[in-house]
């Protein structure tokens, strides 16, 4: 009589989720080498001497880094610098309101806010409010760099800087900006 045949045991990955054999062709294979160095080394044992010569590397550059000084304690911890694929540094967003008025078709006006979201406003609730109070149509859009943006119907570029700093507090006055001729300048 034959045995029957007993169910494979598939060790999953604990970071991508993918079988542990599959990782190195997965989202980010730099993310799972550590957790398939602890659970899985038969694995990927070029991993195990990997790790050996980056702990090795990472002693010596501390014991060379480590000075001896009055002031060691007092040190500031450098801030970290997000990069981006390629090695760019990804800058931090100015915090500004950018309110841009468009003219369509020569006749519509379309004013167009930008920035928002940058102080905690939710667009949505946004631009329901432009809309009643201003009577107009205001509505959420991607705009050329992708981002989102309110734009509402109307010719309503100077009326909104007083209602934006009245509805929202955490956004100061000095923070808005009219793009007029193609130059930004400021609200205030």
């Amino acid at each position: 009589m034959a045995e029957k045949p007993q169910p494979v045991h598939v060790l999953y990955c604990g970071v991508c989720g993918l079988p542990a054999e599959y990782c190195e062709f997965g989202p980010d294979f730099g993310k799972c080498k550590p957790w398939l160095i602890r659970n899985a080394p038969d694995l990927y044992p070029d991993l195990l001497k990997e790790a050996g010569a980056r702990d090795a590397d990472n002693v010596s550059d501390q014991l060379q880094s480590t000075s001896i000084s009055s002031d060691a304690g007092s040190s500031k911890p450098k801030e970290e610098v997000k990069r981006l694929p390629g090695g760019k540094i990804k800058k931090k967003e100015k915090q500004e309101v950018i309110i841009e008025k468009m003219t369509r078709n020569k006749r519509k006006c379309i004013t167009t806010v930008k920035g928002l979201e940058l102080f905690g406003v939710k667009l949505n609730d946004a631009s329901k409010k432009l809309g009643k109070k201003f009577a107009t149509g205001a509505s959420v859009v991607k705009g050329p760099t992708e981002k989102e943006q309110i734009d509402v119907q109307g010719d309503i570029a100077y009326d909104i800087v007083e209602f934006i700093t009245d509805t929202w507090p955490d956004v100061p006055e000095t923070a808005i900006y009219f793009i007029e001729d193609g130059k930004k300048v400021p609200a205030v």
